[in-house]
């Protein structure tokens, strides 16, 4: 098959960039390895609920339905991205794995399981961080010992009886020590001090105070956003705070060694647990691009603003890629429509 386009990622970065298309007279595909639209959300952990209110996660041209104050869960955000293909009558091409893209001459060719596909243009739309990082120190850890990434944890009945260490201080880490510590002795572990915001101000979203000040906007190369880039991400609202102040989360630092399944962190002090957590991040990985001069001498992917240097390929969906919300809900569908008029520009 023979598109102008292909969108390699179904998710909110791919979607996004399915709707300016379908704007278009171009031929386009998306490709996603899920069984089922939203699927990267639903297989989220159960009590996850994001940190921006539907107003501000949603994507273009389809309102979030329900209160626009209100905090959504992630299988309403999988339902909500599975109604937005339909609502858009998006061409989606579901559990199809991507084993290898290549360009011969002004042509891409995607590889697929099941076939091979041939395009004018293509957009890489899975994200930066695919592969769960966990230290290779967990190899020394006993099997009587529960391990999860955080991408696998779905709820507390996973987990054994006994004392649980949540290695890693980010939002999903902070919401996962929260739910652990109600039935279990809970430790979280983190490299740095851990900076909190509030969800609401003066009862509106501190996100529409982020709007309203010009922050939520600032591109990476301007003054606050170098800030913001400089500085570990903020947990969004107190409930962690509480929990650390009632010491029925017990605050570790980072940890930095395991030995006869005796967890030791940087102040030499050690712990023994029953269940670890690794909400420890994710690593890139595009060996499956075989395009060369893609990546920079530390493996990150040379572009600006999703535009690389080989005519034709694109990314969306970036951290950072031109501002602080290019990877979330609240900011994608711009970079989209940036990336679009730049397609349309190069005549694909």
């Amino acid at each position: 098959m023979m598109y102008d386009v292909v969108i390699i990622g179904g998710g909110q970065a791919g979607l996004s960039m399915g709707y300016h298309l379908k704007g278009s007279s171009l031929s386009y595909l998306i490709l996603d390895n899920n069984k089922r639209i939203g699927d990267v959300w639903r297989n989220r952990y159960d009590s996850l609920v994001l940190f921006t209110p539907r107003s501000y996660s949603c994507l273009p041209g389809l309102p979030l339905e329900g209160d626009k104050s209100a905090f959504p869960t992630k299988n309403e955000i999988a339902d909500y991205l599975e109604l937005y293909v339909k609502t858009f009558e998006l061409p989606i091409q579901l559990n199809t794995i991507v084993k290898r893209v290549s360009k011969e001459k002004n042509l891409f060719k995607i590889e697929t399981h099941q076939s091979i596909i041939q395009a004018k243009t293509v957009v890489i739309a899975t994200g930066a961080f695919q592969t769960p990082y966990i230290p290779s120190f967990s190899n020394q850890l006993s099997p009587n010992i529960l391990q999860l990434h955080s991408s696998n944890y779905r709820s507390p009945s996973q987990l054994n009886e006994g004392a649980v260490l949540v290695v890693g201080g980010g939002n999903s880490g902070s919401q996962i020590a929260v739910e652990l510590s109600k039935n279990h002795e809970t430790f979280l572990s983190v490299g740095q001090k851990i900076r909190f915001l509030p969800m609401l101000v003066a009862n509106r979203s501190i996100f529409w105070w982020f709007d309203k000040s010009g922050i939520l906007n600032a591109n990476r190369h301007s003054f606050i956003g170098g800030k913001i880039q400089n500085n570990p991400d903020p947990i969004f609202g107190y409930e962690l705070k509480g929990k650390i102040q009632n010491r029925e989360v017990k605050m570790k630092g980072r940890t930095a060694d395991i030995k006869n399944d005796e967890i030791y962190f940087e102040d030499a002090s050690s712990i023994r647990v029953k269940n670890i957590i690794w909400s420890t991040g994710f690593s890139s990985d595009f060996t499956w691009i075989d395009i060369k001069n893609l990546l920079d001498s530390k493996g990150r992917i040379i572009h600006d603003r999703g535009v690389t240097n080989i005519e034709g390929l694109y990314f969306l969906g970036l951290p950072w890629q031109h501002r602080r919300g290019s990877a979330l809900l609240l900011g994608v569908g711009e970079d989209a429509e940036y990336l679009y008029d730049r397609i349309l520009m190069n005549g694909s």
